[in-house]
Formats: C-alpha cells, sequence, structure tokens
C-alpha cells in the first residue's frame, strides 16, 4: 500500500497531465490568471499536508492542522502582496476576490438614544435592546468561548474582554461602530456575551482537565466520536507574577490577542468589506482553528524554554499575520489612526501604562 504522501503526488500529477494535455485552455487572461493562482495555491497545500512537520495537536489528525500551518502561509503572503500595492490598487484588487467589493461602505454607529427603557415609545419602550441584537450577539459568545478554550485561564480572558471595551471607547472617535451604549460595553458585552462565553469556556476546560483519556476498549462510534476530542490535556498555568520573563511574555501576549480584536475592525474599514461578507467570516475560522495551537506552542516555548529552544511555527506566523494586518491598516488608512484622541481618553493610558511600569519595578526589582 503506498505512503499518502505518494498518493496524494500521484493524484496531483495525473490533474496537472490532464489539463496540460486534455483540457484547451481558454482564451481569457483574467480567467486563466485566477485559475493558475487558485492551482499553485492548492500545489502548495499539497505539498504542506503531507511533507510539513507536525504541531503539537494530534486530534482529529495531524494533517489537519498541517493544513492550516499552510493557510497561515498563504494567508500572510496575500497580506504581504496587499501590503505592497498602493491604497487605490489594493482596494481594487479586492474586486478580483469579489466583484462586490471595492466600494465605500458606511459604517453603523452603536451609541444614540442609549435609554434602556423608552417611554417615549408605546409599542415597544425596549426598542433600543432589540435594536442592539444583531449577528454580532452570538459571535461575542461563540468567540470568547473558544479564547478561553484558547488561553485556559479566566483572568486572562477577563483582562482581555475588559481592556478591548476600554479601547472600543478609546478609538469611538476613530470607527464610527466602537460608539455604543454603556450598558451594550459593560453589560451585553462584557457581563452577558463575554461573560457567558468564558464561564461555558471554563466549565468545558474543568470537564477536559477530569476526563480520563484511555482509548482501549471504545467502541468504534465512541471511538469517531471522541477523535474529536484531545489526545490529551494540558493545563495553562501562565504564572505571570513569578518571574519577568513570563509577565513580559503574558503582556505580549494580551497585546497581541487585543491587536488582533482591533485589526477585525480596522481591516473590514480599511478595505472595505462589510461586516457580513465572507472573507470577514473566513478570517475569524482561520483564527479559530490556528489561535489554539499558536497558543500551546507559545505556552510551551514560555514554561520549557531549555527543551523549546525556538517559537514554534504556527505561533511565528500568526504573530507575523497579525503584525501585517496591522501595518496594511497603518498604510491604507493614516488619517483615520491620526485622528486627535481626546485628552482625557490620554490621560487615563497614561495612568494605566504608570501603574504598570510601577508594579513591573516593584515585583521584580525593588521587592
Amino acid at each position: 500500500c503506498p505512503s499518502p504522501n505518494v498518493t496524494v503526488l500521484f493524484i496531483l500529477t495525473c490533474v496537472l497531465v490532464y489539463v496540460t494535455v486534455l483540457e484547451e485552455t481558454p482564451q481569457d487572461t483574467t480567467y486563466n490568471t485566477k485559475r493558475g493562482i487558485v492551482a499553485s495555491i492548492l500545489v502548495f497545500l499539497c505539498f504542506g499536508v503531507t511533507q510539513a512537520k507536525d504541531g503539537p495537536f494530534t486530534r482529529p489528525h495531524p494533517a489537519y492542522w498541517r493544513f492550516w500551518l499552510c493557510v497561515s502561509v498563504v494567508y500572510e503572503l496575500f497580506l504581504i502582496f496587499i501590503l505592497f500595492q498602493t491604497v487605490h490598487d489594493g482596494r481594487i484588487f479586492m474586486k478580483y476576490i469579489d466583484p462586490k467589493l471595492g466600494v465605500p461602505l458606511p459604517e453603523r454607529g452603536y451609541g444614540g438614544n442609549c435609554l434602556i427603557y423608552d417611554p417615549d415609545n408605546a409599542t415597544d419602550p425596549f426598542h433600543n435592546i432589540w435594536d442592539k441584537m444583531d449577528g454580532f450577539v452570538p459571535a461575542h459568545f461563540w468567540g470568547w468561548y473558544i479564547k478561553t478554550l484558547m488561553i485556559r485561564d479566566w483572568w486572562m480572558c477577563m483582562i482581555i474582554s475588559v481592556m478591548f471595551e476600554f479601547l472600543e471607547y478609546s478609538l469611538e472617535h476613530q470607527l464610527p461602530n466602537f460608539s455604543e451604549c454603556w450598558w451594550d460595553h459593560w453589560i451585553m458585552d462584557v457581563l452577558v456575551c463575554n461573560g457567558l462565553g468564558i464561564y461555558c469556556g471554563m466549565k468545558t476546560l474543568a470537564w477536559l482537565s477530569m476526563k480520563p483519556y484511555q482509548w482501549q476498549g471504545l467502541g468504534k462510534i465512541k471511538r469517531i466520536a471522541f477523535q474529536f476530542t484531545p489526545y490529551s490535556w494540558v493545563k495553562f498555568e501562565w504564572k505571570p507574577a513569578s518571574n519577568l520573563r513570563r509577565w513580559l511574555a503574558v503582556l505580549g501576549i494580551i497585546f497581541m490577542f487585543l491587536l488582533a480584536e482591533l485589526n477585525t475592525f480596522y481591516l473590514k474599514f480599511v478595505l472595505w468589506m462589510p461586516p457580513e461578507h465572507y472573507l470577514v467570516l473566513l478570517r475569524l475560522v482561520f483564527f479559530v482553528n490556528v489561535g489554539g495551537v499558536a497558543m500551546r506552542e507559545i505556552y510551551d516555548f514560555m514554561d520549557d524554554p531549555k527543551f523549546y529552544k525556538k517559537l514554534g511555527q504556527e505561533a511565528w506566523i500568526v504573530a507575523a499575520i497579525t503584525v501585517t494586518e496591522f501595518l496594511i491598516v497603518v498604510k491604507y488608512d493614516p488619517h483615520t489612526l491620526t485622528l486627535p484622541i481626546p485628552l482625557s481618553i490620554i490621560h487615563c493610558w497614561i495612568l494605566g501604562f504608570i501603574l504598570i511600569v510601577s508594579w513591573t519595578l516593584w515585583r521584580f526589582f525593588i521587592r
């Protein structure tokens, strides 16, 4: 029986022979260009899935995680290409992916009337709450449920959740859809959607940490179902206050998480993509699949630097993607990013920075 990588190579060769010998090439430059790019990506994915180095996860199959590693590389190359275009050409290029793109889109503001109970509306006095019930409500819950499975720490999840709401307050003068009512920030987002997602995520983590991982004697159906659960489980103990290296690493993780969250909003703003567009959804699906691997590699690198002498491959490429996305935002709309920040916001961030630096000096140098 031939090995899987030889089988993939044979099938790939047969397809290429068919396209070359038996298929007539269409006389359409645009179509041929698109098909050539897609074919190049598929060949690279075939190579990566069969030849790339395995990561820390083995379930449901190592090839699944190798596939997402290769998708990470393709996405980073795409971002680099967009980064090297002019702003006009980059936005027009998006039309080649979807002809509906490439046109300016108005941003929806979530502020306005912030009354929870509106006595002037006799028909539906709670209409302000129902107006805020859009697709982002379940997205918040499921997003934080999955992030909790990645981070595996209640405190870090809550800090990132609260910090992002502060970022929305700080940047609502740049993006209109950051302008939300106070109860939308702290009740619907932090307490209800994010808080419930984090709670359910922590309950799932508790079940996974207590679940016995014996695979012998399972029935066929049960074995197939358990194939989609971890082979083994590692409890993350970040211990940020144990030493300066871990403290700075945890701060870096929180910073990169917040930057990736902001990129979600700023990228669709500068590239003119509506929130419901499938590319926005695909990006979220991508981060769901690569985020867990990246966090595990970061934790291993922090926890045992003598054994893990370099940062894992998925963590490396995810960090590069996050930075490249931000650089695209900087290049494509510097005007929005340089809008004057309100003085009160500046004072709050300066105070927060001073507190972090002061605590760091006290904890790791003075004490």
